[in-house]
């Protein structure tokens, strides 16, 4: 049994298509997996990875910056800032990001800015196979 995903950004639609399950991560509700079938649900994002469990068992994993998750009867659609397939990754900016946000928040642990920017970079390390 499958239902219809859609993961959308504003630049792009980045999954539509059938899955067996979704697994996402939400800010009051830690992670959580969809199937068909399941209650309808809506709920925000974390800075996470969503993945999509295709009905041929192959999983396609996406970094997600924020943004909102709704179960509505065979339909899940997940509504996002910014949405990066893992091949999109690119790991060296990623690491750069990462690096520079570091170094921002040794000098000032409660910068607002690098705190994001360092969840952000590691979110695409970890969905783009980086070890963090």
């Amino acid at each position: 049994m499958t239902f219809q995903v859609e993961l959308v950004s504003p630049e792009s639609i980045s999954y539509s298509g059938e899955a067996e399950m979704v697994i996402a991560r939400t800010v009051e509700g830690g992670d959580i997996a969809f199937q068909p079938g399941h209650v309808p649900f809506i709920g925000v994002l974390s800075v996470w990875s969503v993945e999509v469990i295709r009905p041929d068992g192959e999983r396609d994993v996406f970094a997600v910056h924020r943004g909102f998750v709704q179960v509505a009867g065979t339909k899940v659609s997940i509504l996002s800032d910014v949405s990066e397939a893992a091949e999109e990754i690119d790991i060296e900016r990623a690491q750069e990001a990462r690096s520079a946000a570091q170094e921002l928040i040794s000098s000032d642990s409660e910068n607002e800015e690098a705190l994001a920017s360092l969840e952000r970079s590691e979110v695409r390390l970890r969905v783009g196979g980086v070890e963090v």
